[in-house]
């Protein structure tokens, strides 16, 4: 069983994804938040039932919360949902 997603998790989650990953960031707000114009997005926190980002539209900041379809039950599973999200995100941006 991996660790649950307690906020010092959470912030390793977003450090991790605002610094290697602000592409699946961008398509998150883009798919799942209904920002399609979103230039780019930061994680501000992650929970069991959802995620909280910051996106920058045209020079301004909207936060965004996107809730999972499902409760996250640890780490290794937000791990595994953010992917299939983009994978997901990635198929929306091309129908």
């Amino acid at each position: 069983m991996s660790e649950p997603i307690t906020p010092a998790i959470s912030d390793r989650i977003c450090k991790h994804m605002n610094e290697d990953h602000g592409d699946a960031l961008v398509l998150y707000a883009k798919a799942f938040g209904n920002f399609p114009q979103a230039e780019s997005a930061q994680l501000i926190s992650i929970d069991p039932q959802g995620m909280n980002l910051s996106v920058q539209i045209d020079g301004e900041t909207s936060g965004l919360r996107i809730e999972f379809d499902r409760e996250l039950k640890d780490a290794q599973d937000a791990h595994y949902k953010l992917i299939d999200m983009v994978k997901q995100a990635r198929q929306m941006q091309q129908a």
